[in-house]
Protein backbone atom coordinates (compact mmCIF):
# COMPACT_ATOMS: atom_id res chain seq x y z
CA UNK A 1 0.00 0.00 0.00
CA UNK A 2 1.47 3.34 -1.01
CA UNK A 3 2.00 6.25 1.34
CA UNK A 4 -0.63 8.34 -0.49
CA UNK A 5 -3.17 5.53 -0.12
CA UNK A 6 -2.48 5.21 3.62
CA UNK A 7 -2.97 8.94 4.17
CA UNK A 8 -6.21 8.93 2.17
CA UNK A 9 -7.54 5.93 4.10
CA UNK A 10 -6.66 7.51 7.43
CA UNK A 11 -8.28 10.84 6.55
CA UNK A 12 -11.44 9.14 5.28
CA UNK A 13 -11.65 7.03 8.46
CA UNK A 14 -11.32 10.10 10.68
CA UNK A 15 -13.94 11.97 8.62
CA UNK A 16 -16.42 9.08 8.80
CA UNK A 17 -15.89 8.68 12.55
CA UNK A 18 -16.45 12.40 13.15
CA UNK A 19 -19.55 12.41 10.96
CA UNK A 20 -21.00 9.43 12.80
CA UNK A 21 -20.33 10.75 16.29
CA UNK A 22 -21.82 14.15 15.54
CA UNK A 23 -25.27 12.58 15.08
CA UNK A 24 -25.36 10.06 17.91
CA UNK A 25 -28.33 9.87 20.29
CA UNK A 26 -28.14 12.11 23.33
CA UNK A 27 -26.03 14.72 21.54
CA UNK A 28 -28.36 17.53 22.60
CA UNK A 29 -29.64 18.14 19.08
CA UNK A 30 -33.19 17.01 19.89
CA UNK A 31 -35.57 18.37 22.53
CA UNK A 32 -39.27 17.94 23.41
CA UNK A 33 -40.24 20.70 20.96
CA UNK A 34 -38.25 19.09 18.11
CA UNK A 35 -38.07 15.32 18.73
CA UNK A 36 -36.19 12.76 16.64
CA UNK A 37 -38.30 11.15 13.90
CA UNK A 38 -38.25 8.09 11.68
CA UNK A 39 -35.05 8.87 9.75
CA UNK A 40 -33.22 9.77 12.95
CA UNK A 41 -34.31 6.39 14.31
CA UNK A 42 -32.86 4.69 11.23
CA UNK A 43 -29.56 6.54 11.66
CA UNK A 44 -29.41 5.85 15.40
CA UNK A 45 -30.05 2.16 14.72
CA UNK A 46 -27.16 2.01 12.26
CA UNK A 47 -24.83 3.77 14.70
CA UNK A 48 -26.00 1.75 17.73
CA UNK A 49 -22.80 -0.36 17.98
CA UNK A 50 -20.65 2.78 18.07
CA UNK A 51 -23.05 4.38 20.55
CA UNK A 52 -22.85 1.32 22.77
CA UNK A 53 -19.06 1.39 22.91
CA UNK A 54 -18.92 5.14 23.54
CA UNK A 55 -21.65 4.99 26.21
CA UNK A 56 -19.46 2.64 28.24
CA UNK A 57 -16.77 5.31 28.55
CA UNK A 58 -18.80 8.55 28.41
CA UNK A 59 -22.06 9.29 30.23
CA UNK A 60 -23.15 11.86 27.63
CA UNK A 61 -23.56 9.21 24.87
CA UNK A 62 -26.74 7.16 24.68
CA UNK A 63 -27.87 4.28 22.51
CA UNK A 64 -31.45 5.54 22.16
CA UNK A 65 -32.67 9.13 21.80
CA UNK A 66 -35.01 9.97 24.71
CA UNK A 67 -36.68 12.84 22.83
CA UNK A 68 -38.36 11.01 19.96
CA UNK A 69 -41.69 10.89 18.13
CA UNK A 70 -42.62 7.52 19.57
CA UNK A 71 -43.72 4.69 17.30
CA UNK A 72 -42.12 6.03 14.10
CA UNK A 73 -38.74 6.56 15.75
CA UNK A 74 -38.93 3.07 17.28
CA UNK A 75 -39.87 1.57 13.91
CA UNK A 76 -36.91 3.17 12.14
CA UNK A 77 -34.55 2.25 14.97
CA UNK A 78 -35.49 -1.42 15.09
CA UNK A 79 -35.68 -1.86 11.32
CA UNK A 80 -32.12 -0.61 10.96
CA UNK A 81 -30.93 -2.72 13.90
CA UNK A 82 -32.42 -5.85 12.32
CA UNK A 83 -31.15 -5.04 8.83
CA UNK A 84 -27.75 -3.87 10.04
CA UNK A 85 -27.00 -7.03 11.98
CA UNK A 86 -28.07 -9.46 9.28
CA UNK A 87 -31.53 -10.34 10.53
CA UNK A 88 -33.01 -9.96 7.06
CA UNK A 89 -30.70 -12.67 5.72
CA UNK A 90 -33.27 -15.18 6.92
CA UNK A 91 -35.42 -14.14 3.97
CA UNK A 92 -32.68 -14.25 1.35
CA UNK A 93 -32.13 -17.23 -0.91
CA UNK A 94 -29.00 -19.20 -0.24
CA UNK A 95 -26.41 -19.44 -2.99
CA UNK A 96 -26.05 -22.79 -4.70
Amino acid sequence: MSNHSKITTTLMSVFILLAMTSCLPGSGHYNPAEPAGFFSGVWHGWTAPLSLVLSIFYDSFRIYEPFNTGWWYDFGFYISIIAGFGGIQLFRKKRS
